[in-house]
């Protein structure tokens, strides 16, 4: 009897120890869940001792995915587009955070109603595929380009996402789809994406159609940031606000972020000036530091020159403690890996690092280089 126990107890102890072995290895690059409030794999394992147990993720974000005509031409091929070439050079580096998030600034309503390029952009759905092969792990959709195509374009955007399994935030399919909260998950820490955009070029969001584009609306905005601090233990905002082609954010952006880390962000990834601003951390009304950079620029476009095609790659690590029945949330260590998007004669788009592109036609990459470092790093040294 003592030994068929034993048996029993070795057989449970092995089940246990695969599963676990199962649980932390799986690499959650390889597969994009379709729901809305997200799950993802651990990569690392979770250091858990009793109730005490730490661990540690790293959040990074890359700036607008912008098509222009030029770049979906270049793409094109027999049968369709084939945009993962354009993101080979920096593919490794887009695969090492634990959550990635892109600004996907183009609607991707797909060749159906017709690709379109400035003022009213539409791009194919292969744009969406390159960036799954990449290693993004969710798009922001609100910006000032999502109303270009109207209310069709979203619906094929949001279709492709769903079928793929990629989760989108900013814009939606309805109210329901609206009040659903994106919260990956990654080595037992939850995360949660919020998106909005200061406006739509004039044009009007639909009446009782509200859910087509998050608008920015303080009230609004501390009402779900509240609700996804009840919910996850990071908030991530991804906003669409200042003045294009200006390197600095404005008053107003400051205003506006210091607001929203003192209603609980943990993080701010900005966009819409197609160049890179600075990096800093904000002390909340709690005594939280909150990360935020203020615009990411451009990280595929078919723009050039002073300054808009550069872009990169802005990292934080977040860390999680618990200790008995207490959570302590840290950001630290923020990194910045720029990027440069090089062409010829309008063709053969490709995204370097920004550091070796003198390979790629730059002249004074190096220069270049330690410039936007010491731009993006201002605030923080």
């Amino acid at each position: 009897m003592n030994k068929k126990r034993i048996f029993i107890s070795s057989i449970v102890s092995i089940v246990i120890i695969s599963f676990a072995y199962l649980l932390i290895n799986v690499d959650p690059k390889n597969k994009h869940p379709s729901s809305k409030n997200t799950t993802m794999q651990i990569r690392k394992p979770i250091h858990i001792n009793e109730k005490t147990w730490s661990t540690t993720v790293t959040l990074s974000a890359i700036g607008d995915i912008l098509i222009h005509d030029r770049v979906y031409e270049d793409a094109r091929i027999e049968n369709g587009y084939d945009f993962k070439p354009m993101l080979q050079g920096v593919k490794e580096y887009l695969q090492k955070p634990h959550l990635l998030l892109a600004n996907q600034e183009t609607i991707l309503g797909g060749i159906e109603i017709g690709l379109s390029s400035y003022p009213s952009f539409n791009s194919p759905h292969e744009v969406g595929d390159a960036l799954i092969d990449s290693g993004v792990d969710i798009v922001s959709t609100a910006n000032n380009h999502t109303l270009d195509r109207g209310e069709k374009a979203i619906i094929n955007a949001i279709n492709y996402y769903e079928s793929t399994g990629l989760p989108y935030v900013g814009h939606f399919k309805d109210d329901k789809d609206r009040q659903t909260l994106r919260i990956l998950t990654t080595n037992g820490i939850k995360v949660a994406y919020l998106s909005y955009t200061y406006g739509t070029n004039g044009i009007p969001v639909p009446e009782g159609k509200e859910h087509l584009v998050n608008l920015i609306d303080k009230e609004k905005m501390k009402d779900e940031i509240h609700r996804a601090k009840e919910q996850a233990d990071i908030v991530v905002m991804s906003l669409h606000w200042g003045n294009e082609y200006q390197r600095l954010p404005t008053e107003e952006q400051k205003e506006l972020a210091q607001f929203l880390a003192d209603e609980g962000i943990d993080i701010l990834f900005g966009h819409h000036p197609h160049v890179l601003q600075p990096m800093e951390f904000l002390k909340a009304k709690d005594d939280r530091n909150v990360f935020v950079v203020y615009s990411l620029g451009n990280f595929l476009s078919g723009q050039m020159w002073d300054y808009k095609d550069i872009g990169g790659i802005a990292s934080i690590e977040v860390t999680k403690k618990v200790h008995q029945d207490k959570t302590n949330i840290s950001l630290a260590n923020p990194q910045f890996f720029p990027t440069y998007v090089s062409s010829s004669n309008l063709q053969n788009y490709r995204i370097v690092p920004l550091e070796n592109a003198d390979k790629a036609g730059l002249t004074n990459a190096k220069e270049k280089y330690n410039e936007i470092m010491n731009h993006m790093f201002q605030w923080l040294n």
